[in-house]
């Protein structure tokens, strides 16, 4: 390592090309969680929202597959309450609307998994992607923070993955 022992991550990490679709995450979370249809429509049910088992059905396909749809920001946004409800219990704070992001998704992961910021470093480092804590909590601030940065593809990726082995070993 030619006297620095400092960690390099690999260089494909940077030139990943794929976008992470809202299709790509709500994937990503029924494998993790191992979840059933029926069982995601009972948590997005758990936000007063109804879904068709058909219409989940249509974005829980690959994207080249027949029937695929795009998965809207609002599904997502509905399961991801419905995993904080189902994982904390109910709230009386309504959080104020934001656009879904990949920051965002991260954020509300984070409160359903109940993660502090240790947490987040340790089960990236299980995916073999390193971050510092400034790194980290630039992704949590408001988007007009000056020091706010914008959750990568590669970043949210690595995330699920790391979550992936920590919950299903």
């Amino acid at each position: 390592m030619h006297g620095n022992s400092r960690y390099h991550p690999p260089l494909s990490r940077f030139f990943e090309t794929t976008p992470m679709t809202n299709n790509d995450i709500l994937r990503s979370l029924r494998y993790l969680l191992d979840s059933s249809e029926p069982k995601m429509l009972e948590v997005i049910g758990l936000t007063g929202q109804t879904l068709a088992r058909d219409q989940l059905a249509t974005y829980l396909k690959k994207d080249d597959e027949e029937g695929f749809a795009e998965c809207p920001a609002a599904v997502l946004s509905a399961y991801l309450d419905g995993l904080i409800i189902e994982r904390r219990g109910p709230s009386d704070r309504q959080p104020a609307p934001e656009p879904m992001s990949h920051n965002l998704v991260l954020k509300k992961l984070r409160v359903a998994f109940e993660l502090r910021e240790d947490d987040v470093i340790e089960i990236l480092k299980q995916a073999n992607f390193r971050v510092s804590k400034p790194e980290l909590t630039a992704l949590f601030r408001k988007p007009d923070h000056k020091n706010y940065r914008p959750c990568g593809d590669q970043f949210l990726r690595n995330f699920l993955k790391g979550l992936t082995l920590r919950l299903r070993g």
